[in-house]
């Protein structure tokens, strides 16, 4: 009998892969336009939220995170030429705290204050998003936020455990990427249908 973890740690995955497809789609059209700072952030702590998970033994939940840090990786490199934001002062401020929550995760030898850490940082990444997002939410696919908080979901399943420290991540995550689908829904339904985009001018 399939185990209902390994269910949905592939399910996870699968989602995640899913979620990423309109993504890089949009971007080749020129209508989504990935900030570079927050790619970046979010690719470091998915590779640590990786490790993290890892050092705590062999899971389903392992499926997802690894496609995650594919995935990110992915999408940052293709924001190199295809995104926007660059390293103004307060993206580097903001890139510095980041840098710092990375390192308390390093530093930290409880595994539930170092998930706390990369939350942190995480939550600074989306802070380097969040204005663009606001102003031009076309600038943004949501229905990739709206799928990888699905994602989410399934790999908190997928721990099959009631552990905080591999609970936590898979949470936030659920809940981080559901906020700001619900974000950019509203604020789009609010302004209204987007401006032409025209591929590589700025936003």
């Amino acid at each position: 009998m399939v185990e209902v973890a390994a269910v949905l740690g592939v399910l996870g995955a699968a989602v995640g892969v899913a979620d990423t497809v309109p993504y890089i789609r949009d971007m080749r059209r020129g209508t989504t336009r990935p900030h570079r700072g927050t790619w970046l952030v979010w690719t470091v702590l998915a590779a640590g939220a990786f490790v993290a998970h890892a050092a705590e033994g062999p899971r389903w939940s392992l499926v997802m995170l690894a496609v995650q840090v594919v995935l990110t990786a992915i999408v940052l490199t293709l924001a190199v030429r295809q995104g926007t934001g660059g390293l103004g002062r307060a993206d580097v401020v903001i890139l510095a705290l980041a840098g710092a929550g990375f390192a308390g995760w390093i530093i930290a030898g409880d595994p539930v204050v170092a998930t706390l850490c990369i939350i942190a940082a995480d939550l600074l990444g989306i802070a380097m998003m969040t204005p663009k997002a606001w102003r031009y939410p076309w600038s943004e696919t949501s229905s990739t936020f709206a799928l990888a908080s699905l994602s989410g979901l399934c790999a908190a399943g997928a721990v099959g455990s009631l552990e905080p420290s591999l609970l936590l991540y898979p949470i936030y995550y659920t809940l981080a990427n559901g906020a700001l689908a619900l974000v950019l829904r509203t604020r789009t339904a609010r302004l209204g249908a987007a401006p032409c985009l025209v591929p590589g001018r700025p936003i």
